[in-house]
């Protein structure tokens, strides 16, 4: 699997990608609403062999360096579904490289006959709502208290709130609402 754009070359992870991975999810800031904490490099070479092994994660590298700059997610759902997830290097952030990316592979998603696309972010993670808003998502719910990662110091979960968005496939709504056969 390898996806250009302009900027942008998705494809999956390699060895190759250990340092620049390391960078990112070293990085308090970018793994501050993530269901994991900061990572090692030993760690972090681990995950890496899972995310080789894996066609749900899409490495994100900047075609211009050839560095990778972060990650999508797309994990199979079930009724021909998929749900999405971005985190990209902190130095890398408001620059448009999560909307390109995610916007390509949500295309390319369409495409291949993927009826919806849904995602799960934290209320206080407003840049990734606010990305999925733009991308189109439709914010369907919002979960009070229904999750955790942590203990407080009591060793008490510290439960979360979550948004829950999707994202329909436009094409293989209004044909199969038109009784197209193909469907």
């Amino acid at each position: 699997m390898m996806i250009e754009t302009d900027r942008l070359i998705l494809r999956r992870f390699s060895e190759n990608d250990l340092l620049d991975l390391f960078e990112y999810l070293s990085d308090p800031e970018v793994v501050k609403f993530e269901p994991y904490g900061l990572m090692s490099l030993d760690e972090v070479s681990e995950e890496l062999d899972l995310r080789i092994a894996s066609e749900e994660m899409v490495a994100v590298e900047l075609k211009s360096s050839g560095i990778l700059i972060g990650n999508v997610y797309l994990g199979k759902r079930e009724n021909d579904a998929l749900e999405i997830g971005f985190v990209f290097n902190q130095d890398f952030w408001n620059q448009g490289y999560a909307m390109e990316s995610c916007k390509v592979l949500i295309h390319e998603a369409f495409s291949s006959g993927i009826t919806r696309v849904c995602a799960e972010c934290d209320p206080e993670n407003q840049s990734s709502w606010k990305l999925l808003e733009r991308l189109g998502f439709t914010r369907e719910a919002h979960l009070i208290k229904n999750t955790w990662f942590w203990k407080d110091e009591l060793g008490e979960p510290i439960l979360k709130d979550t948004y829950i968005y999707s994202l329909e496939n436009q094409l293989t709504s209004i044909n199969a609402y038109q009784g197209d056969p193909l469907q």
